[in-house]
């Protein structure tokens, strides 16, 4: 069960933390993996240590903002491979303050990479996914507790999120007779890199306490880990899982359940 067999996957900002964990799961369980980061040297090690491990993957340097360069992007993996099976829209930023505290350019900055980018890959996805015989496959979108609940301080990231819940359902709905199935996952907070960048940025000296609050507000006492996210990537990626579209599955320690 769970297997991805002769399956191609994309995923984007996989060259650290969720996305990271996400290839290197997907290549374990016999994917085909493209590794897409707009850094180019973090998308190549992940690669290469996939490949390291007995598994097939390749990296892609991508701007999820831009429209072109997702198009080329898209167009290369069908070029390469014949077939795209399965996407994971995962890029994302974050921005620490109220609405208050953010700029007309720090909103357009997160809502371009966390939404924009989010509608840009679902966009090439589909037409890449009718095109192919059979039509047909999967999309899973990186949403987050914050399109469930109010987090403080979180405006554009929170209203980022949101618009990749809806946008999720709408791509689910409008698609579905075609064979094409689209879901999201909204994790709690997750130790990775994204995390670590946040609290030397907001927390410098104080970074242990900080940490320790993270850990707090999920019931269950810890931050979540990576490959717990990955797991879930699996299982709406995979055939199992074929009743499954249009749902945004929470993995947040029991967060939302307070």
């Amino acid at each position: 069960m769970f297997r991805l067999d002769h399956k191609v996957a994309l995923i984007t900002g996989a060259g650290s933390g969720i996305g990271e964990a996400i290839a290197q799961l997907f290549a374990s369980q016999g994917a085909r993996v493209v590794v897409v980061d707009v850094q180019a040297e973090a998308a190549e090690r992940v690669a290469a240590s996939i490949v390291q491990g007995g598994h097939l993957a390749r990296a892609l340097a991508c701007d999820v903002t831009d429209e072109d360069a997702v198009a080329a992007a898209f167009a290369e993996v069908v070029r390469q491979e014949g077939h795209l099976d399965v996407v994971v829209n995962n890029a994302g930023i974050s921005h620490v303050g109220s609405i208050l505290e953010t700029s007309v350019a720090d909103w357009e900055r997160v809502m371009a990479v966390n939404a924009r980018g989010v509608f840009l890959g679902c966009r090439e996805a589909v037409r890449v996914m009718l095109a192919q015989t059979p039509p047909g496959g999967v999309i899973i979108n990186m949403a987050s507790t914050a399109a469930v609940i109010g987090v403080e301080c979180r405006l554009p990231y929170s209203a980022s999120k949101g618009a990749v819940a809806a946008l999720t359902r709408s791509v689910a709905i409008d698609f579905a007779a075609h064979g094409i199935r689209c879901n999201a996952i909204a994790p709690g907070t997750v130790q990775t890199p994204f995390v670590d960048g946040y609290l030397a940025r907001n927390f410098a000296g104080h970074e242990a306490e900080a940490r320790a609050t993270l850990d707090a507000r999920q019931p269950v006492g810890r931050m979540g880990q990576p490959a717990e996210i990955a797991a879930a990537a699996l299982y709406l990626a995979v055939d199992e899982a074929a009743f499954v579209t249009g749902s945004m599955l929470t993995i947040d320690g029991g967060w939302t359940a307070k």
